[in-house]
């Protein structure tokens, strides 16, 4: 018996591509606008920051909460403001360099930094002949240690003895030459300008009987 077959429907190959790539970006060209705004002024000055001044004494109470800020010493201590910070201070220039109250560099001036120059003894000085009579009549010797001021004139307005010599005379006559007769070039700070200062310094006077001289052998 015949039977009927079915059309069978040959295998077909084919292949599948990639998609293509996008298209590249539009380069868009920036429009620059010219900033017609003026300049700038030079900035006010910037935020000052100041050590704790106050003094706290021992509590003899509980301290109240919140605590006041003090310091042991005065103008020590850390400012809530002071040290570098994210406070954007005031004005629309760039700041420069300032002399405000914070560290400077070498030498002990105001705060400014730069080198102070001691004062200078250009005149006057202490000899054997100015022996009180009075101590030199006792025979005394001693070293007696003074300090005195050096004015912005270069004079000697005040002196102390700091470590007495034992003799009263040869004391008082130390500060009394040194008030009269010394001269300076006074101190300068780093910028030049005389300032007082102080001078400490240590002055002997000693006395030494001498043999009589001897005559002519007769």
């Amino acid at each position: 018996v015949p039977f009927a077959q079915e059309a069978q429907e040959s295998l077909q190959l084919f292949e599948v591509a990639p998609d293509p790539d996008p298209p590249p970006p539009v380069a868009i060209a920036p429009n620059p606008v010219r900033d017609t705004r003026p300049e700038g002024a030079a900035s006010p000055p910037n935020i000052r920051s100041r050590a704790t001044e106050i003094v706290a004494p021992p509590p003899v109470l509980p301290v109240p909460v919140p605590p006041v800020v003090t310091a042991r010493t005065a103008a020590s201590g850390a400012d809530a403001t002071s040290g570098a910070a994210e406070i954007v201070g005031p004005g629309t220039g760039s700041g420069g360099v300032g002399t405000g109250t914070g560290s400077g560099g070498r030498g002990t001036g105001d705060g400014s930094g730069g080198r102070a120059y001691p004062p200078r003894r250009i005149k006057g000085q202490l000899s054997n002949s100015d022996f009180p009579e009075e101590a030199a009549a006792l025979g005394v010797s001693g070293t007696v240690s003074v300090r005195y001021v050096v004015d912005v004139d270069g004079r000697v307005p005040d002196c102390i003895v700091t470590r007495s010599s034992g003799s009263a005379a040869l004391d008082d006559r130390t500060c009394e030459l040194i008030m009269k007769r010394f001269r300076f070039e006074p101190s300068r700070d780093a910028r030049g300008r005389p300032v007082r200062s102080q001078i400490v310094e240590n002055h002997s006077w000693i006395f030494e009987l001498l043999p009589p001289e001897r005559g002519p052998d007769r």
